[in-house]
């Protein structure tokens, strides 16, 4: 859209409007006019007093609106606010809590958790960027509170340093220069961590890990390298330090922004910061604008369902 808001500041003048609000989602929704989400019949009635549409196939004759088949389905909260929030999420550095925008715009924390989480659905990388190449680092990084943070209670059933006993186990392969793919792991075994790799870099690859044994076997497929931190972390082109890098962005927002965040969701939070790393720069290697984000995560938003039930874990997640 030619007026498409290019600012934060114009985002929130924009979509104040309930008719342009609208008239974005529908432009990205259905570029070539709108269609029936639940028969795909051609040019439904439009009822303007209701910003809704009425299916004018006999067959079908559903109402619908613009956030039918989205994240924003099922939802009584106006466009106007889901879209600042999106705005928000997509481009905080840091990310955003539940209680910034419960204040900003003035819904419950309850009601903002959910609402980011559903936005985090529509942020999920569905790797459709095709497979990594050229020069690529592979790393891990544990996730969990500091023992001498934790009450005495807490303490003994922890072990001191930084060992995984008692954190969650993140992974995750990075394109110097480009993409980055993470994943919650279990396990820092070869399964888990060389499958990571097979499934996201391409054969005949770079790759540059630290000396941890489970990345032994990775050399038949490709050039792999490795760099012992026990003596250095740079060795000319050998290192990780990119993905060191991305583990300060996460681990920035986990303890500044969400401060406690449960392993059951953590997936999702990893996510959402490897959208934003991803969405910084294009394909060409020029700079993306804080527009370009929300733009790319409002294209996702369509054929994407998070229901209240399966986030708190009390339905089983829909199969991938």
């Amino acid at each position: 859209m030619a007026d498409a808001p290019k600012t934060l500041a114009d985002a929130i003048l924009y979509f104040a409007n309930p008719d342009n609000a609208l008239k974005y989602m529908v432009s990205l929704r259905w570029p070539n006019g709108v269609t029936c989400p639940y028969c795909g019949s051609e040019k439904p009635m439009f009822l303007a007093t209701r910003r809704i549409w009425k299916c004018r196939s006999r067959e079908c004759r559903k109402q619908f609106s613009a956030k039918v088949g989205t994240i924003f389905e099922d939802s009584p909260l106006p466009l106007d606010k889901w879209l600042t929030a999106t705005w928000f999420i997509a481009n905080c550095r840091n990310g955003i809590s539940s209680y910034e925008i419960a204040r900003d715009l003035k819904v419950t924390q309850k009601t903002a958790w959910f609402m980011l989480h559903r936005i985090r659905e529509a942020m999920q990388d569905e790797t459709t960027g095709g497979m990594l190449g050229g020069e690529v680092e592979a790393d891990e990084t544990f996730i969990g509170g500091k023992a001498r943070n934790m009450h005495a209670k807490k303490r003994k059933e922890k072990i001191q340093g930084r060992g995984p006993e008692g954190k969650a186990i993140v992974a995750a392969v990075l394109e110097r220069g480009g993409r980055v793919r993470a994943k919650v792991v279990d396990k820092r075994r070869k399964e888990q961590l060389q499958q990571l790799v097979r499934e996201n870099v391409t054969p005949g690859s770079a790759l540059y890990t630290d000396e941890l044994k489970s990345y032994d076997g990775l050399s038949a497929d490709f050039e792999h390298q490795v760099i012992n931190h026990a003596m250095q972390y740079v060795d000319e082109q050998i290192h990780t330090n990119n993905c060191e890098n991305f583990w300060s962005l996460l681990k920035r927002s986990l303890k500044g922004t969400y401060v406690s965040v449960e392993p059951f969701h953590l997936f999702r939070y990893v996510d959402e910061q490897a959208f934003r790393y991803n969405m910084r720069i294009d394909s060409d290697g020029e700079r993306l604008s804080d527009a370009d984000r929300f733009h790319s995560v409002c294209r996702q938003v369509v054929g994407r369902r998070l229901t209240w039930n399966r986030l708190t874990g009390k339905t089983e997640p829909a199969p991938l």
